[in-house]
């Protein structure tokens, strides 16, 4: 049973008109279209998206991704080079993971900071805190704010 696009964007959970960006842009030449002109998308067109979605969120152009469907496209000739790109983008999610983990400890210790502050009705509170007066699990985002430790 074929799918509109508005029903494949609704199972992927974006807007239709990013698959008609997609197709305009040339990353669905696997899409076949009725005898009208309408996309008419397939079960296994769904893995595609999810695959093309997946390299977007990871961070890769549109032009990053043509170029890996033009490979899958080329055939198994090409499946180093597509291996390549799966092992760079991993490594570029674990680097923004790792950033974001830091990002997350410094909310976080700042959320710690302002509930104390709110309870106790100051922020100088705070005021001559070491190291040692922080609840474990906040010293290291505390040691970065203070310009100590790592970055």
């Amino acid at each position: 049973m074929p799918y509109t696009v508005g029903e494949m964007a609704r199972r992927l959970g974006v807007a239709p008109s990013t698959l008609r960006y997609y197709d305009k842009e040339g990353l669905l030449p696997f899409v076949e279209r009725s005898d009208g002109g309408i996309r008419m998308f397939k079960e296994s067109d769904y893995e595609w998206l999810t695959v093309i979605e997946c390299l977007k969120q990871s961070g890769l152009s549109i032009k990053e991704i043509r170029r890996y469907i033009d490979l899958c496209r080329e055939g198994d000739a090409t499946i180093p080079e597509r291996l390549q790109l799966f092992v760079n983008r991993r490594r570029a999610v674990q680097q923004q993971m790792a950033q974001l983990q830091k990002t997350l400890a410094m909310l976080d210790y700042k959320l710690w900071y302002y509930e104390t502050s709110d309870a106790a009705g100051t922020t100088s509170i705070h005021d001559g805190q070491t190291v040692e007066d922080i609840p474990p699990e906040h010293r290291a985002a505390f040691t970065h704010a203070r310009g100590h430790g790592e970055n």
